[in-house]
């Protein structure tokens, strides 16, 4: 039989569990009516372990991954703004000038990792309950592509704006110096349809993008514990287990970058060249310059940032309690695990 659960979520075992917001005596005193026969031996255990039992797939689990996908994705795409503009063949003047363009990529990744990682752990829920578990454990790889094809879809609408300005910063001199005077400066010249001009080729680049990213991590993670590490997951210190979701990240961000430049080209020609379309960037660029053009850079950048936010992604889950990603073929329903 499940353990009884109090009010406020907490269980009612043999031993008394008091949440952290009601430690102190005067709280005790007003919110609780407790037989107690010898005050001297009353032992409140501290609140280490409550990390332990938080539930899988509550909201509280999905605003950590929300949380988790803001602190893994902004900081990182505007740590690597340098090689941004190696890869868009920029010439720079000074540190100031490499780091040109970095609050919009700081606001619009911080967007995006927010929509895309959140997202992503919601909609691979929700299809692994619409498949079943018989389906799900025999075509995981289908449920993690179309559950990171779904939360990028959304996370594109998040980025395009910031992604349009960043661009333009980055790669038209005169432009403007930032975010704060390339907003405006944009939807002056532009309107609402020029922060949206790039969103079908964004679009093009991150779903497909996303969709590696996250269907290899997944099976990547699975492999690296089933053929690599020589015990389970769940045996493995946490160390392990991060240095494991950095290894199989930087292999996934190989993938991505390999499937997802010739829409990157695509997106700085387009933002970069006003009413310039498809045709002409192909036109232009030739459809061996669309997938090569700037790639050896893009692999090193792209494996590194992908290596990067599956560590501290996951180690933000593990900082809140939750476990890291991948590596569990079968997940179970929090609902039914209580009935």
């Amino acid at each position: 039989m499940a353990p009884q659960e109090n009010c406020c979520g907490h269980n009612n075992n043999n031993g008394m569990m008091i949440p952290s917001f009601i430690y102190s005596s005067s709280s005790m005193k007003s919110g609780m009516s407790i037989p107690i026969r010898n005050k001297e031996r009353i032992v409140i255990p501290t609140p280490k372990e409550e990390k332990k039992k938080l539930e899988m797939y509550t909201p509280a689990f999905y605003a950590a991954c929300t949380l988790g996908g803001i602190l893994s994705t902004g900081p990182t795409h505007m740590a690597v703004t340098p090689l941004d503009l190696v890869k868009c063949n920029m010439q720079e003047q000074g540190i100031r000038g490499l780091f040109r363009g970095w609050a919009p990529t700081l606001v619009g990744y911080s967007g995006q990792g927010a929509c895309k990682y959140g997202f992503y752990e919601f909609f691979k829920k929700y299809y692994s309950d619409l498949a079943g578990p018989e389906f799900t454990a025999k075509y995981k790889t289908l449920i993690y592509l179309g559950g990171s094809a779904s939360a990028e879809f959304i996370a594109g609408v998040a980025l395009c704006p910031m992604e349009a300005v960043k661009v333009r910063v980055q790669t038209q001199p005169g432009f403007a110096r930032g975010l704060s005077d390339g907003l405006p400066k944009l939807l002056n010249t532009q309107g609402v349809a020029g922060l949206y001009k790039g969103l079908l080729p964004l679009w093009g680049r991150q779903i497909p993008y996303t969709m590696m990213k996250f269907a290899s991590y997944e099976n990547i993670v699975e492999q690296l514990y089933k053929q690599v590490i020589p015990k389970p997951k769940e045996e493995c210190s946490k160390q392990v287990q991060l240095g494991v979701s950095f290894a199989g990240g930087y292999l996934a961000g190989i993938l991505c970058a390999l499937i997802s430049h010739p829409a990157d080209n695509l997106v700085s020609f387009l933002n970069n060249a006003k009413g310039a379309t498809s045709a002409d960037a192909i036109k232009q660029l030739g459809m061996w310059g669309l997938f090569t053009r700037g790639l050896p850079v893009r692999i090193a950048m792209i494996g590194t940032l992908t290596g990067a936010q599956w560590c501290i992604y996951d180690s933000f889950k593990v900082f809140v309690g939750f476990p890291t990603t991948g590596g569990v073929t079968t997940t179970t329903n929090p609902a039914s695990a209580k009935n």
